[in-house]
């Protein structure tokens, strides 16, 4: 984990509720696609845990859902202002599990650590297979950052607005050689994926966190190993080590 001040270089909406946003700053501490960072806002008093969505030597990009006070400040910030972030926080995805054809599984602002975790299978000679799931035609983002890095790319909507109509789930009931999965998204869907893969794979849990370094213990979560701190000890967790 590291402390630094990173600064706004753009911040731009990709929908009517989902922002992107990227910053400069020292991220030598993120090692691994599915870390997350951690915000403080002034006027706010936890930190902001957000995903992260891409990273090189100088820069950071995240997407960000506005669902509350704190992140509808952050979606009205421009350059430079500058934000103090603790980096490389979490595990991460392990790509070493992955075989030759995973299948990469993100729904709504599950999305973002999916175009990392891509870059990297990708880089690694691997083929993944990616599935994004959103309600309906007007919340779909970055769909196109997927196709434009090569990947195979499969979309569903609640509504059947856009690809397949149903759930992600739907989609991987289609696909019937992959090697592995990989996911993020709200906690029923990780449920259902869970139940509806034939391969093991590694889901990273989106939880509401105080500290985000694993010292409040707030954010456990149940394990056949015992229980586990989604920010130190996850958010990436083995498909067969979850206790529903």
């Amino acid at each position: 984990m590291k402390q630094s001040v990173f600064t706004i270089q753009s911040n731009e909406r990709l929908t009517e509720s989902v922002c992107k946003m990227v910053l400069a700053g020292d991220t030598s501490a993120i090692t691994a696609a599915g870390q997350f960072v951690n915000i403080q806002l002034k006027g706010f008093f936890l930190r902001r845990p957000i995903s992260v969505c891409d990273y090189d030597e100088n820069t950071l990009t995240i997407l960000y859902k506005i669902v509350g006070k704190g992140t509808e400040a952050m979606s009205k910030m421009k350059a430079p202002h500058k934000l103090d972030i603790l980096t490389g926080l979490g595990n991460g995805y392990d790509t070493s599990k992955g075989g030759d054809k995973p299948l990469l599984i993100g729904g709504g602002v599950g999305v973002p650590p999916m175009y990392r975790l891509a870059k990297n299978l990708l880089a690694e000679g691997k083929k993944p297979i990616v599935i994004l799931g959103f309600n309906t035609k007007d919340e779909i983002f970055y769909a196109e950052e997927f196709k434009a890095l090569g990947a195979e790319v499969h979309i569903a909507t609640a509504d059947g607005s856009v690809g397949t109509k149903g759930f992600v789930t739907d989609v991987v009931k289609t696909i019937p050689d992959y090697t592995y999965f990989y996911t993020c998204g709200p906690e029923p869907m990780l449920k259902a994926l869970s139940a509806a893969t034939k391969t093991s794979g590694q889901l990273s849990f989106e939880e509401r966190m105080g500290c985000g370094f694993g010292a409040c213990m707030g954010c456990s979560c149940k394990t056949k190993y015992g229980n586990k701190r989604i920010c130190k000890d996850g958010p990436v967790l083995v498909k067969e080590e979850i206790i529903w």
